[in-house]
């Protein structure tokens, strides 16, 4: 078995392979793993980060705006690099697409900007301060609520994790043998979104647009879909572990 995270703090502690869902083919090929049984993909960030506050990943502690699976990648953009630099037009997008945040998404991008000309925003209680006052007084009782969304849209824009997702699935898919299994926990729509998606694409014989009277894509299914809805988890092991309560798991196999 083959393990690989991207936090190489975990990966030295678990002694698995660091790296990233986007580089799967690469890193499997040079642990020599060629050609494999299954795959599962756990995707989104662990209790672990996201309970330490010097990762900056929860609103309910101080800590740096930072938000990096991998704190090492110095290069890396951080959340502070979105919130204190990016123009109008780019926050506003990440609000919208990765936080779904379409009822304040523009309140909190034009806080943000009033705030720039003050000074830069350097913890995640601030921008949280920040986005409770940037709410109508008869909404702040949500603030928890938008801030959740605010903090997972900039921790997915910082660690680029949808579109890591869509490179993983397809490198995962040709590492799979024939009746190779791939299974996917997703942890919010957005992902749960993009495998759904993936999984009926690949298991089509043709993906022409309906109105071509003839099929030229000459495309053939390469998946077998094994859950029609996805699996969630039980009210016991929510009640054990209630972060367990958004979890989504999919499966497919390898034709």
């Amino acid at each position: 078995m083959l393990g690989i995270d991207q936090d190489p703090e975990v990966a030295a502690r678990h002694k698995v392979a660091h790296g990233n869902f986007a580089d799967l083919k690469t890193i499997a090929e040079q642990n020599d793993f060629a050609k494999v049984d299954g795959i599962l993909m756990d995707l989104g960030l662990g209790s672990h980060q996201l309970d330490d506050p010097v990762r900056g990943f929860s609103f309910q502690r101080e800590g740096p705006l930072d938000m990096r699976f991998d704190a090492s990648d110095a290069e890396a953009k951080t959340a502070a690099k979105i919130v204190n630099f990016y123009p109008e037009k780019d926050l506003l997008n990440i609000f919208l697409r990765y936080g779904e945040e379409r009822q304040f998404g523009k309140r909190i991008t034009r806080a943000i900007l009033e705030h720039r000309k003050e000074g830069e925003l350097q913890t995640t209680l601030e921008l949280f301060e920040l986005i409770k006052k940037a709410l109508p007084a008869k909404f702040r009782f949500r603030a928890g609520d938008v801030a959740r969304r605010i903090f997972q849209a900039l921790r997915i824009a910082v660690n680029n994790e949808l579109e890591n997702l869509e490179k993983g699935l397809q490198q995962a898919l040709d590492l799979l043998l024939p009746k190779g299994k791939l299974v996917v926990i997703s942890f919010h729509s957005l992902e749960d979104r993009i495998v759904k998606s993936f999984f009926v694409k690949e298991a089509k014989d043709c993906i022409c647009p309906p109105e071509f009277p003839v099929c030229v894509c000459e495309a053939r299914a390469k998946l077998r879909v094994l859950t029609r809805k996805p699996i969630t988890a039980s009210e016991f092991e929510i009640k054990t572990n209630s972060r367990a309560r958004s979890a989504k798991l999919r499966a497919a196999e390898k034709l």
